[in-house]
């Protein structure tokens, strides 16, 4: 398929779910910044978030980022900045910057909230060998290569804290798509990008899968 004619697929998709989220608020637009109840933001993760996420937060698609169990704070920075266009990886372009640019502050704030308090799904076994390297490195890290270990921000068991976002469970290809990003600096943030710098590909997908392995 061409690009251009995906792109315009992908456009198509995102007004039509954009026109469902401002049905399911009966026609009020979401940037107005009313408050949000719960179950307005229950109505809009589930018939509009949860079309790639799942309606619990947990997607089966790793092209998308589970949500659920994922800290409040960070779903709601990420949406902001697709709301801002200050993230700019092509899947925020095609994704996500019509979607969120009808939202209001509190509605970010009640979807980050519903789906953090979603329950996680079970993690996904990997290659025994490969876990067993992404567990290394997410402990120790790399000290000849300069790479830290994943765990001294992402905690032990990946679960994140109130600075820095959950991995346990993840998408490894969501993870390792996102390393490459860091890689190349595209999200911009500077903490990974050093992390990343020295990384190999086969060290970035063992570290996926070690993160995707766990519970």
């Amino acid at each position: 398929m061409r690009i251009d004619n995906l792109k315009g697929r992908l456009y198509r998709g995102v007004l039509a779910a954009t026109a469902v989220a401002l049905s399911l608020t009966g026609g009020r637009a979401l940037a107005q910044g009313a408050p949000t109840p719960p179950s307005q933001a229950r109505d809009l993760a589930i018939g509009v978030c949860g079309t790639c996420h799942g309606v619990d937060g947990n997607s089966t698609n790793p092209m998308f980022p589970r949500l659920a169990g994922q800290h409040a704070w960070y779903i709601e920075q990420q949406l902001k900045e697709f709301r801002d266009h200050t993230r700019g990886d092509p899947y925020a372009v095609a994704y996500m910057y019509g979607m969120a640019s009808q939202l209001s502050d509190p509605t970010i704030d009640a979807l980050a909230k519903y789906f953090s308090r979603q329950k996680t799904g079970p993690g996904k076994p990997h290659p025994a060998a490969e876990v067993a390297e992404g567990n290394k490195i997410f402990h120790q890290g790399i000290p000849s290569q300069g790479v830290s270990a994943c765990a001294t921000c992402h905690g032990p068991q990946g679960l994140g804290s109130k600075m820095f976002p959950r991995l346990a469970g993840q998408h490894a290809k969501y993870i390792m798509k996102q390393l490459q990003s860091f890689q190349g600096d595209m999200p911009n943030v500077a903490v990974m990008h050093g992390v990343a710098a020295t990384l190999h590909k086969a060290e970035m997908r063992a570290v996926a899968d070690y993160a995707a392995s766990l519970p």
